[in-house]
């Protein structure tokens, strides 16, 4: 039995269900992407909110904030072990997770998936597709993408976590385990 003391390991019982989340960001990202090439990358943008959202399509050859884009080439496959090496410990760290724990793993869950969407794109085609661009006036956010926001959104939910409820977390195992 893993240390995280899983009985029963169902289909969709801890650490499953974090690993369908996971899947169901990966098909949304994935979805989400197909849809914006076929939308965007010939035609114009799509205006959501004048003057703060639109659709379009971007190409990401680089890391956040196309941090490394015009690196020439290395840069994919150095990105690409990163997200699979870190996709590995997080795989990991679930499954050793308290299956009573509900807010952590739902944030890792949300950075697993998206680290898995953005890392199809760039072991399949070299790139990430990037479609959701928030502006205002002349200033733009870098484009981003759904796998984008459900690493940001996990994170932070880990920063939270971690700021707010770690220690709540350790006292409520340590009187568990003394009762």
């Amino acid at each position: 039995m893993p240390s995280g003391g899983h009985k029963g390991l169902s289909l969709f019982g801890h650490p499953w269900r974090w690993y369908w989340l996971a899947l169901l960001v990966i098909g949304l990202d994935i979805a989400t992407k197909v849809w914006a090439v076929e939308m965007f990358m010939q035609g114009p943008a799509m205006q959501i909110i004048p003057g703060l959202l639109q659709f379009t399509y971007a190409e990401n050859y680089g890391a956040a904030f196309s941090f490394l884009a015009d690196a020439g080439g290395w840069q994919r496959w150095f990105f690409g072990a990163i997200a699979l090496g870190f996709s590995v410990m997080v795989i990991a760290w679930l499954w050793r997770l308290p299956a009573a724990k509900r807010w952590e793993p739902f944030a890792l869950a949300l950075i697993l998936g998206g680290a898995i969407g953005n890392l199809w794109d760039r072991m399949l085609l070299g790139y990430v597709r990037d479609f959701i661009s928030v502006y205002y006036g002349s200033w733009h956010f870098p484009v981003f993408n759904v796998a984008d926001m459900a690493i940001s959104v996990g994170a932070i939910m880990l920063v939270i976590e971690l700021l707010f409820f770690s220690d709540k977390d350790g006292a409520d195992t340590k009187k568990s385990a003394e009762v």
